[in-house]
């Protein structure tokens, strides 16, 4: 099993405590987000690797020796504003933080999320392909893989309309995106790709690749995993089924392209629900809850 810690909310950057409490204790609780009623019980000794996903691996940093399992970390680094990410930290932070995760855990573990990519009048594509190329000359030698993808119109996307208030995307605008990211990518050492996404830019020297590939996966735990994540075939995903362990609605970055967490009542009372030495992410167990143990 692989955990995917967290496609849900940022768990590294807002509950990194309550993840280590569970990592000691052994086991972790997942309500079934179709069905309240239902839980999952997921034991760590049945879990071969986990990849994180976070805007802000710093809270980890200091405990990162404290898990015994193959890790992989995404860490998305966008060079959008409060506008559009209000409570994600400051960029050089984060920077900084991968290139300290990255001397830990080598850099073929750290993968760099450029995502999503949006085009508007304050983001224009010129400013992109500049700030994708800064990206790439301050990770030199720090990541060796940088992922991309483009905004989707998810409900939270339609709901801050105005304040993303992006176009749609031309051929023209793949093909300045794919040669000039992919220059700048191969200019310090790394690749580029996409993951999910109906135009994969291989034409202009994007690499074929997926989130977490059957490849990686065998390279990260020593098994073959035949299964693909159902969750997303419709849009023919490739990537190797994972277990997520978070709660949609419980991220306090509040971004506006956010598939995720589009309420914020919900996810501020999700937060004040929230209890470090509970088994489960927001609230606790009732006596009504089926506990079924996860195996895969």
């Amino acid at each position: 099993m692989i955990l995917n810690v967290s496609g849900r909310t940022d768990i590294v950057a807002f509950y990194t405590e309550w993840f280590m409490n569970r990592y000691k204790e052994g086991y972790v609780d997942v309500r079934n987000p179709f069905n309240s009623k239902l839980v999952s019980r997921i034991y760590f000794r049945d879990v071969d690797a986990i990849m994180f996903c976070t805007k802000n691996p710093i809270p980890i940093l200091d405990r990162i020796r404290e898990i015994d399992k193959s890790i992989l970390f995404h860490i998305t680094l966008t060079p959008y504003k409060r506008d559009i990410e209000p409570n994600v930290i400051v960029k050089d932070k984060i920077i900084e933080a991968i290139k300290k995760l990255s001397s830990m855990i080598g850099k073929d573990s750290v993968v760099v999320r450029y995502d999503p990519v949006f085009i508007s009048d304050e983001y224009s594509l010129e400013y992109h392909v500049k700030a994708f190329d800064r990206v790439c000359s301050l990770l030199d030698g720090y990541v060796s893989k940088i992922l991309i993808s483009f905004i989707d119109n998810y409900k939270n996307v339609r709901k801050n309309g105005r304040i993303i208030n992006y176009r749609e995307f031309t051929e023209n605008d793949y093909m300045i995106i794919g040669k000039s990211f992919s220059k700048s990518a191969h200019e310090h050492n790394m690749i580029v790709h996409t993951c999910f996404e109906d135009r994969n830019l291989v034409e202009y020297g994007f690499e074929k690749g997926e989130c977490l590939s059957h490849e990686l996966a065998y390279k990260l735990t020593g098994k073959v995993y035949k299964k693909e994540w159902s969750a997303k075939k419709e849009k023919k995903c490739h990537c190797v089924q994972m277990v997520d362990i978070g709660v949609y609605n419980s991220c306090k970055h509040f971004c506006k392209y956010c598939y995720a967490n589009y309420d914020e009542k919900l996810v501020n009372k999700n937060f004040m629900e929230h209890d470090p030495n509970s088994s489960l992410l927001i609230g606790k167990l009732e006596k009504d809850d089926i506990i079924k143990e996860r195996f895969i």
